[in-house]
């Protein structure tokens, strides 16, 4: 069977959920990746049978899926420090509650459980998000962090994410973590320390999305076929750099589309992911989940852009393994 290709709803939650559903329906999509913001899904509403059952009535409308719901927003704030205006723009009113900084933390951890908790009722495996990071702020490593500050904010990390996923496993769902700046696992081996710190838990592995890797120059293919039994989901997400010598890799505070940047995202198959080796590389660890088109791109219409990343995928990658149509061959041989 081949992969299914989903829209990740994300960028999209200003529209309502049944508009979203209608256009990724319209264009072809096999299902959506919803994310739970804007009014596509209130995870506070996962024991309201009637909601969750509407959920489940709108993609069927419109003749698609749900394999995968994302919980980025809540998620960045389990673990970031500092709290503080930028999180009151993203996470729902009932997390921000007061604005006290531990008080929003211990809200969105309970935010990720009733996130698995919904997922569960809509026949989800995989919730995807951000863990959030209470050491990012020391990656410039000047003023000099030391290793036991670094230690301690993986042990924050592990101790405020322990029980979330207690409840994940318990309701029979995986968390799958964007490997993603600003995030406790932002590299290859933050993604490797992040597994020991959480101790190669079963229902903790990633979401892999290659725009977060060109710009960081990271071998998107070696880190699928390394971290091969953690890849959970993947993201067809796209970017590019523009580094002459005047633009730098860290974004220099100037806006998406400003071609002053040193990187940006763009619409999948207009960057610098390496999408055929990448593929290859999938169908090599036997990756047979969602492949899901995130996207963003300031300077391009979303209308234009939502469907063209669709074909794109599917000629490149949303077709079945190669191996996959070798053994059906052979197995129908008399």
């Amino acid at each position: 069977m081949a992969r299914p290709i989903t829209l990740f709803t994300g960028q999209w939650a200003d529209l309502p959920f049944e508009e979203v559903a209608r256009l990724a329906g319209e264009w072809g999509y096999d299902g959506l990746e919803t994310a739970c913001w804007g009014d596509h899904i209130d995870v506070s509403r996962w024991d309201d049978a009637d909601y969750v059952q509407s959920r489940l009535d709108i993609l069927e409308r419109n003749g698609l899926k749900v394999w995968t719901i994302s919980n980025h927003l809540v998620g960045q704030a389990v673990c970031d420090d500092p709290i503080d205006e930028r999180h009151h723009d993203i996470v729902p009113p009932r997390v921000w509650g007061d604005g006290d900084a531990e008080g929003v933390r211990q809200r969105a951890a309970e935010d990720l459980k009733n996130t698995a908790r919904f997922a569960a009722k809509l026949g989800v495996k995989t919730v995807t998000g951000f863990t959030g990071s209470s050491i990012w702020k020391y990656v410039a490593m000047f003023p000099p962090a030391s290793d036991a500050m670094i230690e301690r904010g993986y042990a924050d990390f592990a101790e405020r994410w322990h029980p979330i996923l207690d409840v994940f496993e318990e309701v029979g769902v995986r968390f799958a973590l964007e490997v993603h700046p600003s995030e406790i696992a932002y590299d290859y081996w933050t993604a490797k320390k992040t597994l020991e710190a959480i101790g190669h838990r079963k229902s903790f592995g990633f979401n892999f999305d290659p725009s977060h890797f060109v710009w960081q120059q990271l071998d998107s293919v070696a880190f699928v076929l390394d971290f091969a039994e953690h890849i959970f989901h993947v993201h067809c997400k796209e970017s590019t750099t523009n580094l002459d010598g005047r633009n730098g890799v860290l974004g220099s505070h100037l806006s998406w589309d400003n071609p002053r940047r040193g990187w940006t995202f763009v619409s999948t198959g207009h960057g610098d992911v390496p999408w055929e080796p990448l593929f290859r590389a999938l169908n090599a660890i036997g990756y047979d989940g969602p492949t899901s088109v995130e996207w963003e791109d300031a300077g391009m219409d979303r209308l234009v852009g939502g469907p063209e990343a669709l074909a794109f995928v599917r000629k490149l990658g949303g077709i079945t393994p190669p191996h996959q149509l070798f053994d059906a061959a052979f197995s129908n041989k008399g």
